[in-house]
Formats: structure tokens, sequence, C-alpha cells
């Protein structure tokens, strides 16, 4: 009886590497993949992101896990980076040496790295604090960096596609009543982008019905607000500022 909680914890190791392994092992097969699931998810994540907390409950019922077992929209998602990437080197200038570069950047340090980190962290803090000590189950590690994902995506579509429409009235605002506007406009959508981050990572682990207290996760909402009103009451053009750090990186 005194090494049950050990023979749990190395048969749910276990369990994580023959899914992760199994997981990997699709990546390649792209006939086994369901692009149209994927592309529904990626919608719903812009116009109703609620909606996928059923998804999220339905594939624990039926699958035995949270996390994603179908690699489509990994998939679909790098290619979105990718092109979005593009978009965004185009308007920024960028050589092709440049773009290559910022590439790297976008995918591995600020998606995948910073990921995992926000993943790892998440995972940790919710295990720790959020769960009660006599459930059993934990919070799966890939389910947390899936939650990172689904909250990168939209805004990345925001930040890295629609705002390029108006990159030169960001980036160049000029003066007066047009130059406010656009900083009013322009900052919104970085104050967007965080909140449905923010929203989307908090419906993902509020999915999870062992986790309680999950609520905790909306808090920093009215904090982005108070920043974004401090941005413009001091003329601060984050898209301005932004982009300069972008066009550093590669230089």
């Amino acid at each position: 009886m005194g090494n049950s909680p050990l023979i749990s914890s190395g048969s749910d190791i276990n369990s994580a590497y023959q899914k992760t392994r199994r997981y990997f092992r699709r990546l390649f097969k792209f006939e086994q993949m369901d692009f149209q699931f994927a592309l529904w998810q990626m919608f719903y994540l812009l116009a109703a992101p609620q909606k996928l907390t059923k998804v999220f409950r339905a594939r624990k019922n039926f699958k035995s896990q949270y996390a994603r077992d179908d690699p489509a929209f990994l998939i679909l998602f790098a290619g979105a980076l990718c092109l979005t990437s593009i978009g965004f080197a185009v308007a920024l200038g960028y050589s092709f040496t440049q773009f290559l570069k910022f590439l790297v950047v976008e995918i591995f340090i600020d998606c995948i790295g910073i990921g995992v980190v926000i993943a790892t962290t998440l995972w940790y803090v919710t295990n720790k604090f959020l769960k009660p000590k006599n459930i059993p189950q934990d919070v799966e590690w890939g389910f947390a960096f899936d939650i990172h994902l689904n909250a990168f995506f939209p805004p990345l579509i925001l930040l890295h596609f629609l705002l390029l429409i108006f990159y030169n009235l960001f980036l160049n605002p000029g003066n007066g009543h047009i130059g406010f506007a656009a900083l009013i406009f322009g900052n919104l959508f970085w104050l967007a982008a965080s909140i449905y981050y923010i929203y989307i990572t908090f419906l993902g682990y509020n999915s999870m019905q062992i986790l309680k207290n999950t609520n905790l996760f909306l808090v920093p909402i009215p904090w982005l607000i108070f920043i974004y009103l401090v941005t413009v009451y001091q003329g601060f053009n984050i898209s301005t500022a932004v982009f300069a750090m972008y066009k550093r990186r590669v230089v």
C-alpha cells in the first residue's frame, strides 16, 4: 500500500511518454489529421472561444486526456505563423536573410520558448495551488502548452495580420487629432490581444473541473486596461516601440 503512489507516478510518466510519442509519430501522417476540425477550432478561438470548453471536456471523456492527440492544429498554427511573419517582414522592409532570422526568433523564442515558460509555470501553479489535495488527477503539461497555443492564436492574427493593414498609420501617427486617434486605436489592438490571451487561458483551465478558483486568471485584465489608459495619456505608441524592437532584432 505504501508503494502505490510511486507506482501511480511511474504509470503517469509512462502514459505521458506514450501519448507524446504517439502525437509526434502522427506529425507527418497528414492523412490521419482532421484539418477541418482544426480550422473549426481556429475560427471559434477568434469568434467564440467559450465554445471550445465543451471540446476540451469531450476530449477528456472520450480519449482520457485534455491535451490534443491530433497534430493538425499545430501544423495549421505553424503555417499561420509563417504567413503572418512574411507579411510582417514585407511591411517592415526586411531582406530575405532578415526575414529568416525574424521567423526563427518568432517561432523558437516568442512562441515556443516563452510558451514553454508560461505553460510550465501555470502547470506547476495549477497543480500546486488550484487543485484540491484529495484529487489524484493532475493538469497535463501538454494541455498547459495547448492552452498557450490556443491563447496565442488570436493575438497572432490581431497583431501580425490585422495590425499590418494600419501599419503606416500607427508607425507614423502624425500630429493633432489624427495622430491621437491612431494612438488610441493602435494601442487598443495590443490591449485586445492581451485580453484575448488571458481570457482563452482562463477558459482552458476553467474547463478542467478538477481546478478551483480559476477566476484568478482574469485578475490581470483590469490592470491591462489601466496600463492601456496610461499609455494613451502618456502618448506612448506601443506599435512604434514594438516595431522598432523587431527591426533591432534582425540588424
